[in-house]
């Protein structure tokens, strides 16, 4: 590992990646990931990547997605998001994802809040499909060191600038590397809860390092809870069970088989429909039909969750499974501007890191990985044009003379103290506190308005 580098990016789920394969081939890039570099939550996604399919889908996209977020959208962010789709899916054809189709035409299915068909998907396991192929993509760069089981532990900034990060590498040394812009891609906060859809290492890094330097949030108290995943009595990470089953038929049911609830209303209000039936039945779980399901094959349609299931003790073709909401997806996050920037100078953030105001309050089914490319794509593009416009070789200069300094004077410099670090579990801890309390302390002055 060199002591400076470009760019350095924080994670290497789809975000992080398409950051890295639309920066020039000449920067120089490290990414890292604090797991193995397949356990980013961009590999678990099963229903699908929304598409404007045509201009006449246009007004029925955006208004969904404002819709399913109660209209807290900011409307510039979806318009960038719909308008900059059908170029994201080219691309990553071009890379090698391959989509379902019929008769050489793309496939589109349904989820819940959609008034259309527009998602493309790969079987159930779209999240998997795209971050493999781009992690390949990204591997073959000449220009780009990956590291895996390596953890941001803090970041270099001085007047409200980002000019590197302290790392606790995977022997367990801390070192420091300088860098001239900065990619947050490190995901969501699930791994500060008990029940998640999201991999446990995952507990909001980013979130507790912008509460420390005062970097801009916004809507940290938006938590998306998904519907269903599989109920287990097993203390693990929750498996989703895709809102792309209801969109294709399966049905709700109570304990005694009776349907209760429409199955395609938006996550959050569906979440109380079952919630509610859960307590007036005093029960842990709700019922999830497939055998309503009569025009496909759901074995070919979700193999993986076929397969999950059928691990667990249900055959989907023949039983109702067990289902229970758990929490799925961050809304809020790191503020961010339409270039993916922060509000620290060479900071950027994207995927479900940051809050660029695509989903408002409740994030509208399968737009997720969709929102990540286009505004990773956007924030390459903003590093280039900084690059451009203000010359890049005297920051790049600079910043490589102080990753040469002695580590006492570098720590002075940031006014970084070591000892605060050694106890690291402790400070880890000590972050999840800080995220609970401002998430708390927003839930508060929300109630109180």
């Amino acid at each position: 590992m060199n002591n400076y580098y470009d760019v350095v990016i924080v994670g290497c789920g789809v975000a992080g990646c398409f950051t890295a394969l639309h920066l020039p081939k000449n920067t120089s890039i490290l990414m890292i990931t604090k797991s193995d570099l397949e356990e980013s939550d961009s590999f678990l996604a099963q229903g699908g990547i929304c598409v404007l399919k045509n201009e006449g889908d246009y007004d029925s996209f955006f208004e969904d997605t404002l819709r399913a977020g109660h209209y807290e959208n900011r409307k510039e962010s979806v318009d960038m998001m719909i308008r900059s789709s059908r170029s994201v899916i080219n691309e990553l054809i071009s890379y090698g994802v391959e989509f379902e189709r019929e008769k050489g035409e793309l496939l589109y299915t349904r989820e819940g809040a959609h008034s259309t068909n527009r998602i493309l998907y790969h079987e159930d396991i779209t999240g998997k499909a795209i971050t493999s192929v781009l992690l390949e993509r990204v591997k073959e760069l000449q220009n780009v060191s990956l590291l895996d089981h390596t953890t941001m532990i803090d970041i270099l900034c001085h007047d409200n600038r980002c000019d590197g990060i302290l790392l606790r590498q995977k022997d367990g040394r801390l070192k420091t590397v300088m860098c001239s812009h900065m990619m947050w891609a490190c995901g969501g906060i699930g791994g500060i809860y008990d029940n998640s859809t999201n991999f446990p290492h995952l507990t909001g890094d980013a979130l507790a390092l912008s509460l420390r330097h005062g970097i801009r949030l916004e809507n940290v108290d938006y938590v998306q809870i998904h519907p269903t995943t599989l109920y287990s009595e097993k203390k693990e990470r929750r498996f989703l069970i895709s809102e792309s089953c209801r969109g294709e038929g399966a049905k709700l049911r109570d304990k005694n088989g009776k349907r209760f609830a429409n199955e395609l209303l938006p996550r959050d209000v569906l979440t109380g429909e079952i919630r509610a039936q859960m307590q007036k039945e005093g029960s842990k779980y709700v019922w999830l039909d497939f055998t309503e399901i009569k025009d496909i094959d759901v074995k070919k349609r979700f193999p993986n969750i076929y397969k999950k299931c059928l691990e667990e003790g249900y055959d989907i073709t023949k039983d109702p499974i067990p289902v229970v909401p758990a929490q799925h997806y961050f809304m809020g996050g790191v503020y961010v501007d339409l270039d993916g920037h922060t509000s620290m100078k060479h900071l950027y953030a994207a995927g479900e890191t940051c809050c660029n105001g695509v989903h408002g309050r409740n994030r509208l089914a399968s737009n997720s990985l969709l929102e990540s490319l286009v505004f990773a794509r956007n924030a390459a593009n903003h590093m280039k044009k900084v690059d451009e416009d203000w010359g890049a070789e005297h920051r790049r200069y600079h910043l490589m003379d102080v990753a040469d300094l002695p580590l006492g004077e570098l720590m002075d410099r940031y006014n970084i103290n070591l000892n605060d670090y050694e106890d690291l579990e402790g400070y880890f801890e000590e972050n999840k506190n800080m995220i609970w309390d401002e998430i708390e302390k927003e839930e508060k002055e929300r109630k109180a308005l």
